[in-house]
């Protein structure tokens, strides 16, 4: 394990995080820059604050740590960003992001045995499911962790996601924490345009989930919350955050569009958005 970082720390953290996002994205020409932007506080909070790993000793049971799931898994270099900067591997190999026979592929994959990936995603629906089996294995063997995972809110219009849902709530999952990265953009526009999810907070505690709202740029209540949801794991239910994030967070053309769902900045745009992004870790 590592030691915990405070709320300055992380917030360092996110910055570089974002800074690592557009390079990668960037260098390729290639991948989705707007969502991981905007949860680069949830990563980095996630990964040095929240969850109970050992990044030095990974293993794909997860036994006796807490696990993490990307479901949708277009978010990759975020979530590279972290796995790399709590040292799941080298930091030099975000380098590689979407190139041939990297480890880094554009939607995370198990083929390449990449540390800290446990299963391929990107096939938008299917994560919480597969948190779900995870969580009742933990269950079945007595292991005290708890499971995460994280899906986007245009992904809630996959009907796997609800049956998922149902099945948790009936079976009493209460070790499984669900958080979604609720921007309200897709690639095609704004969700509600594209197909509306109605109530959101209505609808999770219909199916039977405790259900929480956070601001997800805002680091200290997002803290608050996700400690919060982990103290009050193993009472019956599973957990669901809703947590409102900008899309393009940290860099102003970008913020608040979807057209940055998956397009690459240009040499300019990443000039342009890197002056506004302090260098606080060191780039790769």
């Amino acid at each position: 394990m590592f030691e915990m970082k405070s709320i300055q720390e992380l917030e360092l953290i996110a910055a570089q995080v974002r800074r690592d996002v557009l390079r990668m994205v960037h260098a390729v020409q290639s991948g989705h820059p707007g969502a991981p932007l905007g949860c680069a506080e949830f990563f980095s909070a996630m990964y040095f604050k929240i969850l109970r790993h050992n990044p030095h000793s990974f293993n794909m049971k997860g036994s006796h740590e807490d696990v993490f799931f990307l479901s949708n898994g277009h978010l990759s270099a975020g979530w590279y960003s972290v796995l790399a900067r709590s040292g799941y591997f080298d930091i030099s190999e975000l380098q590689t992001f979407r190139k041939i026979n990297s480890r880094l592929q554009g939607h995370p994959a198990t083929a390449e045995h990449l540390p800290g990936v446990r299963v391929a995603s990107g096939s938008l629906g299917q994560g919480l499911s597969v948190a779900t089996g995870c969580a009742l294995g933990k269950k079945l063997n007595h292991d005290k962790h708890l499971v995460y995972c994280l899906l986007g809110d245009g992904e809630l219009q996959e009907g796997q996601v609800w049956e998922a849902a149902m099945f948790a709530a009936f079976n009493k999952v209460d070790n499984l924490i669900a958080i979604i990265d609720y921007n309200g953009k897709q690639i095609d526009g704004p969700l509600n345009e594209v197909l509306s999810l109605g109530d959101l907070y209505k609808k999770w505690e219909s199916f039977g989930w405790a259900v929480h709202e956070v601001n997800g740029n805002d680091l200290r209540e997002l803290l608050d919350l996700l400690e919060l949801a982990t103290e009050q794991s193993g009472k019956g239910k599973p957990q669901v955050i809703l947590m409102k994030t900008v899309m393009g967070k940290g860099v102003d053309f970008m913020e608040n569009h979807h057209k940055w769902h998956g397009v690459a900045p240009d040499d300019g745009q990443l000039e342009n958005a890197l002056a506004q992004l302090e260098e606080t870790l060191g780039d790769y």
